[in-house]
């Protein structure tokens, strides 16, 4: 459902599994989940027609990056998504542009500011160019873009699709680092919030990126020599995981 072991672990003993493959045809009463990354409508389409129950869970906020790329390709831009090619928002938001995209090669994914210099003349062809983000992204990310762009194309509509609660957790995270001289950022590895939380952090103090308590063992030294220790964790991470993560700084 999310990127965090912790909460898949206590799903998976609710029996609620998780998979990479359906049953076709679906077993009786047999109920799909749909995670908060969301899907393509055609995956959403196909699983209904194996026989399941479909419930979507996916962000309302990933929802809105969904049907503003779709709109952004039916208004005639050619579409940029900021983001990681193999991460599961983005390759929903992917592949529901150009499905509605009358030329699939109008929607372009990119990771970085260097792939989107070797792309430029491909963009520059375009009269209108259309940016979305991934809702877990960096706001420098998509600044930087912007910054690029700006006198290279003249119909520029930027949508920053960034989720608020992200774009808070970073602000206030980095006013709290500014005042810590050691950070500790609590969530999967897999998590693409968390992950570019840890990157921001790491930018102003010392921070350390951990999954859970018993891995804080490994940091003795460092968090022993820290006078004030900040917390933060992502947006999966449950807050037991966060107590037990504060308790266990405060036996160290």
């Amino acid at each position: 459902m999310i990127h965090n072991s912790s909460v898949i672990k206590e799903l998976d003993e609710l029996g609620i599994k998780t998979v990479d493959k359906l049953i076709n045809p679906a077993p009786k009463d047999s109920i799909c989940i749909i995670r908060s990354h969301g899907a393509s409508i055609d995956s959403i389409n196909e699983i209904k027609n194996m026989g399941y129950e479909v419930i979507d869970l996916t962000c309302p906020d990933v929802k809105k990056v969904q049907d503003t790329a779709m709109n952004l390709v039916l208004d005639g831009y050619f579409l940029l998504i900021l983001g990681r090619q193999e991460h599961p928002e983005v390759m929903a938001i992917e592949q529901n542009a150009k499905r509605t995209a009358e030329n699939k090669e109008n929607v372009l994914v990119i990771k970085d500011l260097d792939e989107l210099k070797e792309n430029i003349e491909i963009i520059k062809a375009h009269k209108k160019v259309g940016i979305v983000i991934q809702t877990t992204q960096k706001i420098e990310f998509l600044k930087q873009v912007v910054e690029y762009l700006i006198d290279k194309i003249k119909d520029l509509k930027i949508m920053n699709t960034i989720c608020q609660s992200t774009n808070l957790r970073q602000n206030e995270a980095r006013e709290m680092a500014k005042k810590s001289d050691l950070m500790v950022v609590a969530g999967s590895k897999k998590s693409a919030n968390t992950t570019h939380l840890a990157e921001i952090l790491s930018k102003v103090t010392t921070t350390l990126h951990i999954e859970d308590d018993i891995e804080l063992e490994n940091y003795k030294e460092i968090i022993q020599k820290a006078n004030n220790i900040g917390i933060t964790a992502g947006a999966s991470t449950p807050d037991y995981i966060i107590k037990r993560i504060e308790e266990k700084l405060k036996t160290i």
